[in-house]
């Protein structure tokens, strides 16, 4: 005998109906995209030397895999993009819980978080090689430039709109402070931590590229730059595309934990 009744046998269809529908067409979108895209390509519809092809750039994949270069350049970049996101990661937190239990000093420091996030950081590219040296540390560090501040706000902002109702029912109840933030903001706050992760990730990635972009001598953003210095777009493209693919598997893992994590709330 079934322990669900009707009305919950026929949500879950229809939750199992909606998963079905959602892979359906992100698979059919990236599928008429790519056919699209290799067609133009075939038939001359497209310069193929300006956007070049699905076909192309697998074939400069699978070049740069035989040769045993492609993994060293994704080996680096995601290196560079785990060290700067973890940092980040735990500088936000941690700077997000200072501000929230110390309105004075978030009163003092909230203009210049602005301030600091709104700054042109590729502009800043030329100093940081000055100040931290043309290595893997200048790369790292123009990735917490870009990365950390945009965290820092994300989780602050979530810590600050956390229900007021059940901070002031536990502070009836005489409540620390540090209780309050464990028992109440953290818990209420986990999807937004998460959602903080998730633009940590792409912001990891923009940060990491830009800095190998004017410094590196491998990685991804190394290979971006020397295919478009001698016009091999096919490298250009490739390494986009492997880009974009390394940018999903890390986004599908956090969206992994945000589900564990709310099943076990549940």
């Amino acid at each position: 005998m079934s322990i669900y009744s009707e009305e919950h046998k026929a949500y879950l269809k229809k939750i199992r109906k909606e998963k079905t529908i959602v892979f359906i067409f992100r698979i059919l979108i990236i599928t008429i995209f790519l056919v699209g895209w290799e067609l133009l390509s075939k038939y001359n519809i497209i310069n193929t030397f300006l956007s070049s092809s699905p076909s192309s750039a697998l074939k400069t994949a699978i070049s740069l895999f035989k040769d045993g270069s492609l993994f060293k350049h994704i080996g680096i970049t995601m290196y560079e993009v785990f060290i700067s996101f973890s940092i980040a990661t735990i500088i936000g937190l941690i700077v997000a819980t200072i501000l929230w239990s110390n309105k004075t000093i978030s009163k003092i420091i909230d203009p210049y978080l602005t301030v600091l996030n709104s700054l042109p950081k590729v502009a800043l590219g030329p100093l940081i090689i000055i100040w931290v040296g043309a290595s893997i540390n200048s790369i790292i560090f123009m990735a917490l430039l870009i990365n950390t501040f945009i965290t820092i706000i994300n989780i602050y902002n979530g810590f600050i709109a956390t229900d007021k109702n059940y901070i002031t029912l536990l502070k009836s109840l005489k409540a620390t402070k540090k209780q309050i933030f464990f028992k109440v903001v953290l818990p209420s706050n986990y999807i937004t931590i998460i959602n903080a992760l998730k633009i940590n990730i792409s912001m990891s990635l923009i940060g990491v590229i830009m800095g190998e972009l004017l410094v590196s001598k491998s990685g991804l953003g190394y290979l971006i730059m020397y295919g478009s210095q001698v016009f091999n777009i096919d490298l250009v493209i490739s390494s986009v595309v492997i880009l974009a693919v390394i940018s999903y598997i890390m986004y599908y893992l956090i969206e992994r934990i945000e589900i564990y994590l709310h099943n076990k709330r549940s």
